[in-house]
């Protein structure tokens, strides 16, 4: 008997419901990490510099359920939002399976465990300096990195559950993966 089609695969964004939605977040915390907007450019730049709300060890929120509440910028991603939103790292669930691609062989859902998000060097453990109440404004553009937009080699190799962390689409070709504080910090 064939294995199930796992959620990610079988739903868009928008049928899926709320346990399925909150467990595509892989845990990483890039997408907690301040960033910064070139105001001629609109470029988005990441920081080393982790949200107040971030813990470093975890990378995940000490107050999720009133992050929006707390922090002023903190975005509530939901389907529309994922499709506006150029910021999200490219190895963000949320964002691939928005553009048709499978989860990455480390993503919890595909591994069954959550520590390989970190094992694989995706998350921001161990990266993140400082949160952002302890850092100065006018420091962030020194803290400017380029980590959070690209996948570490150790990340890449395949491993169980995802032919590399890729999905085939519906013709059988392999899809493939990829200043002010800006109000974008989350």
């Amino acid at each position: 008997m064939a294995d199930a089609v796992p959620f990610w695969r079988a739903k868009r964004l928008e049928e899926m419901n709320r346990t399925e939605w909150e467990s595509l977040c892989d845990g990483c915390g890039r997408c907690c990490l301040v960033k910064l907007e070139e105001e001629e450019t609109e470029n988005i730049y990441f920081t080393d510099v982790g949200c107040r709300l971030l813990d470093a060890g975890t990378c995940r929120c000490r107050d999720y359920r009133h992050r929006t509440e707390r922090v002023d910028d903190c975005v509530r991603l939901t389907p529309e939002t994922i499709a506006e939103i150029g910021w999200l790292p490219p190895t963000c669930g949320y964002r691939l399976v928005a553009e048709g691609k499978d989860l990455y062989w480390w993503h919890p859902l595909v591994s069954g465990d959550p520590e390989t998000v970190h094992q694989a060097g995706i998350s921001v453990r161990g990266r993140v300096k400082d949160l952002e109440d302890d850092v100065p404004a006018e420091a962030l553009e020194r803290r400017i990195v380029d980590w959070p937009l690209r996948m570490p080699k150790r990340a890449r190799k395949g491993g169980s559950g995802s032919a590399g962390g890729r999905r085939a689409t519906q013709g059988g070709k392999a899809t493939s993966a990829g200043t002010r504080p800006s109000g974008k910090n989350r």
